[in-house]
């Protein structure tokens, strides 16, 4: 007879395969259609394809995935090389990859959905939610005392990076041990709240950890863990099953390897992180935490263009993705980045014209070699994913992307 624990331990594995990746049921694809259909040269989209084997075989990257979608079908979808070198397993559709920064666009949805619910203003400060960010403190100039900042960091700031935290790779972070994957995020949050910032809040762009203490803050206003809160709110509706902050071992032969080049001029396997995606991480980072796969993230960028609807589930409404994907920087701070590339709420460049403020496309990239593009204009998105460090070797990314423009026809 099975008794009562037995059955909640058996629950408790259950629930936890199912916030992993898991391959058990096929992942659901966008409407296709030949490029040609959507205004895209064929032949243009075959060079980015041949480009991208021949930095296969001249091995600066192991493989890639990428995809384009226009006018809500998907177009154009190519695996290239390997997943891994050693056991030579090709690369597929549904070849799992570490998105690092790209999450931060998943924890700003995340974020606004609170926001339209009315539990969480963008102006409201970090304190009302987390009481350790009361007493942070400020230094600018490590010659000088630390001392209270002007203002309290609000929840804006941690969107826009204008929060004054530091990056998890920075000096002062290292020094004081702030970001572990053994810990768990209450623990990162209160670490964070305990370095000083690097300068007042609203008065510098620089790129940071924000997003993963707003991570904490949907878990503090939802009452779920955030991987919890995700699964349930964000990729159950958009379908992406293939998305979570770790694979299970039955998913595991899809997870690409990292890669450095080495000094023959080859490729070596590398390890970004003591935990690795194959285990369950105490530290859920909204920051960095995810996998996915380029199938998955389209459907997610599809949502974006679509202006928070996807297959009949809205996330968002209108007007709130259109506010996440408008420059959100103050004038001062937007000129110390050139002055046409922007940030937006939705945790990405927001890339301006040159004479207005319309936005042209918004994208970012992740620090393994990952990287999306929207763009509302055309209606197109590009999504392009390695595994390899440097993040962009030869300038992959941007030769890629050129010729994806290039095959716009009309």
């Amino acid at each position: 007879m099975i008794n009562l624990s037995s059955l909640m331990r058996l629950a408790a594995g259950v629930f936890a395969v199912g916030l992993a990746v898991s391959p058990q049921a096929a992942a659901p694809t966008m409407p296709r259609a030949t490029p040609d259909a959507v205004g895209l040269a064929s032949q243009t989209l075959q060079e980015a394809t041949a480009q991208l084997r021949q930095l296969v075989a001249d091995h600066v990257i192991a493989g890639a995935v990428a995809g384009v979608a226009r006018h809500g079908k998907l177009v154009y979808v190519e695996p290239v090389g390997l997943q891994d070198l050693a056991t030579r397993v090709p690369m597929q559709e549904r070849t799992l990859f570490r998105i690092y920064s790209m999450t931060k666009s998943v924890t700003a949805v995340a974020v606004m959905m609170l926001h339209e619910k009315g539990q969480v203003s963008l102006d409201d400060p970090v304190e009302k939610f987390l009481p350790e960010f009361a007493h942070v403190m400020v230094q600018p100039d490590t010659s000088a005392p630390a001392r209270k900042p002007t203002r309290s960091v609000t929840v804006r700031d941690l969107m826009l990076h204008t929060s004054g935290l530091s990056h998890r790779s920075s000096d002062l972070y290292r020094r004081l041990g702030v970001r572990s994957r053994v810990d768990t995020l209450p623990l990162f949050v209160a670490k964070i709240a305990r370095a000083p910032l690097m300068e007042d809040p609203g008065t510098v762009f620089r790129y940071s950890e924000s997003s993963s203490v707003l991570g904490r803050i949907v878990e503090v206003v939802s009452g779920k863990p955030f991987d919890v809160f995700l699964k349930e709110r964000v990729f159950d509706p958009l379908e992406m099953r293939d998305t979570s902050f770790w694979v299970a071992p039955d998913a595991a032969s899809r997870l690409a390897t990292v890669y450095k080049p080495n000094a023959e001029g080859g490729l070596l396997p590398i390890e970004t992180e003591v935990t690795p995606f194959t285990e369950k991480p105490a530290l859920l980072e909204g920051a960095v935490g995810l996998v996915s796969t380029a199938p998955d993230y389209l459907r997610f960028c599809q949502m974006l263009l679509n202006k928070g609807e996807l297959g009949g589930a809205r996330l968002l409404k209108a007007e709130t993705v259109a506010m996440m994907t408008t420059n959100g920087l103050s004038p001062e701070v937007l000129r110390s980045r050139g002055g046409t590339q922007g940030w937006g709420l939705i945790n990405a460049n927001i890339q301006m014209s040159p004479t207005s403020t319309t936005v042209d496309e918004y994208s970012w990239d992740g620090t393994a070699g990952t990287i999306f593009w929207v763009d509302p204009h055309r209606e197109m998105i590009t999504v392009l994913m390695m595994q390899i460090q440097p993040t962009n070797p030869l300038g992959i990314r941007q030769r890629f992307k050129g010729l994806v423009d290039k095959a716009v026809v009309q």
